[in-house]
């Protein structure tokens, strides 16, 4: 991770401290849960996992530039990064023990399925991307007094910002985003659509990681709190909030 908050034992947690961000945190994680946790109200199936998956394939290829719906990408049609990035959905979730075992082999596993058939499939080709993702794994690694979405923003913005693959990083980094918000038990059943609410506001999405690319405080700062702010539309996205209008 970069910035100043890297040099503590918990580079997550200094993060999540920030001002205005534990009750921001707070606040978007109870909107989740109400949503999410009320199991009165509609159980999550399977169908709403396999929807969530696929608006989140669709959503993360129109940020990659390479816009598609879901209906049509379901009927199999979008150029190669939509299928890429309907590839890495189909298998994301079988990646939770590689993930929790090796972040840096899981990430290279979400590469190879984006980009299937590419020579560099799978490989990265920055080495100062590849050390930042050492790092990365090396802070996952740790105890943290973080809250899981905060952890799941970090991976997705220190994953872009590290650039260790030539293309895809977006998409993997937004995979890696979804997966983390399972491993921490933020949605295990992965229903919330977290690309789709990065997509909502493309711009606000760039420019936050900009932001965060500063390697500043303020940086860091800013890109949490459009994050969170993301997944608050993330839950909106979800099958199941919509199928309970």
């Amino acid at each position: 991770m970069s910035g100043p908050e890297s040099s503590s034992a918990d580079p997550f947690g200094s993060a999540a401290a920030l001002e205005g961000l534990p009750s921001l945190y707070a606040s978007t994680r109870d909107g989740i849960d109400t949503v999410l946790r009320d199991r009165g109200l509609r159980r999550t199936t399977p169908e709403d996992t396999a929807g969530s998956l696929l608006l989140g394939a669709a959503a993360s290829s129109t940020l990659e530039g390479a816009p598609v719906t879901a209906d049509a990408l379901a009927e199999g049609e979008g150029d190669a990064t939509a299928r890429g990035a309907l590839r890495l959905s189909g298998e994301l979730l079988s990646l939770v023990p590689t993930w929790s075992r090796s972040p840096v082999q899981a990430v290279a596993r979400m590469h190879s399925l984006a980009t299937l058939g590419a020579g560099d499939a799978g490989r990265p080709v920055n080495p100062a991307g590849v050390a930042r993702l050492g790092n990365l794994a090396q802070v996952l690694g740790r105890p943290t007094t973080a809250p899981g979405l905060v952890i799941a923003a970090l991976v997705h913005a220190e994953i872009v910002t590290a650039g260790a693959f030539g293309t895809h990083n977006g998409v993997v980094a937004r995979a890696a985003e979804r997966l983390v918000m399972v491993v921490t038990g933020v949605d295990p059943a992965s229903v919330t659509v977290p690309e789709a609410g990065h997509a909502a506001e493309p711009d606000g999405y760039r420019s936050a990681l900009e932001a965060y690319g500063s390697a500043t405080a303020a940086g860091t700062q800013q890109w949490l709190q459009y994050a969170a702010q993301s997944f608050t539309r993330a839950v909106e996205a979800s099958p199941v909030a919509r199928g309970r209008r």
